[in-house]
């Protein structure tokens, strides 16, 4: 599904990234460890098409595509999808209105008609039961008033109602309390697919005792420098990373 080469990203000037190679196939879930200014979210920034970074070297191949030919909204129809770390408020802008909007634009990129009101309020219904969403949220601005557990369950309502087939879950986890963790990460595990793969960014095996990830990786200084199992979580929660640093 995802094949990054030799991946090379800068941002303001300054390399974050210095030669990523990462394979992720159809249904897998990889956690990508490591200490903050390591490149995690770089990483993710990239894949998405964040304006402010800028590959310098490598390739990134999405589903047999040239992701990187891509704008940041052609990459999100084609199925690539980012949990924001910090998600925004968008003021004036509902929900229902957001939700609508980005839905039919996905649609209109496949060739499908619009979806009508009534569906579209159905499927709206169905899907904030995965996450246990409140009703009376969709009839506010998006994210305007919500907690931090409300505007990460909101981000994994988003993903449902778009399904898309690559699900990039930055720091997901941070700053939700045991419970809200639990209801993001069962949200998540409902709504996979056997075509479902997903890159986790975390800094915690908390996360990943819920999502069971396939392969464990870590970042140091823009490289991959170990991968492993999902037991490889359990060894940097007992020792951290430093046993990992390269020798300078």
């Amino acid at each position: 599904m995802l094949e990054i080469k030799n991946l090379h990203a800068t941002v303001g000037g300054k390399e974050i990234l210095k030669g990523i190679d990462l394979v992720v196939r159809d249904g897998e879930i990889h956690a990508l460890m490591g200490l903050n200014g390591a490149g995690k979210s770089t990483l993710s920034n990239v894949l998405v098409g964040h304006p402010a970074y800028t590959v310098t070297e490598g390739s990134v191949i999405f589903n047999g595509k040239d992701l990187l030919a891509m704008s940041p909204d052609e990459r999100s129809h084609e199925g690539l999808f980012l949990s924001f770390q910090q998600p925004v408020e968008i003021p004036g802008v509902s929900m229902v209105n957001f939700m609508r909007a980005a839905l039919n634009a996905k649609r209109k990129y496949q060739g499908l008609e619009p979806m009508d009101a009534g569906a579209f309020l159905k499927l709206m219904r169905e899907k904030r039961k995965f996450v246990e969403l409140d009703n009376k949220l969709m009839n506010r601005s998006v994210n305007e008033g919500f907690s931090g557990g409300e505007r990460k369950r909101n981000e994994i309502f988003q993903m449902a109602m778009l399904e898309p087939t690559m699900c990039i879950l930055d720091e997901t986890d941070s700053g939700l309390d045991v419970d809200a963790l639990r209801i993001v990460a069962e949200g998540f595990n409902k709504l996979r697919k056997a075509d479902t793969s997903a890159i986790v960014i975390t800094h915690y095996q908390r996360l990943l005792d819920y999502l069971k990830p396939d392969v464990v990786h870590v970042l140091i200084d823009g490289r991959i420098v170990k991968t492993g199992g999902p037991e490889l979580a359990g060894e940097i929660e007992e020792r951290g990373f430093d046993w990992l640093k390269p020798e300078s």
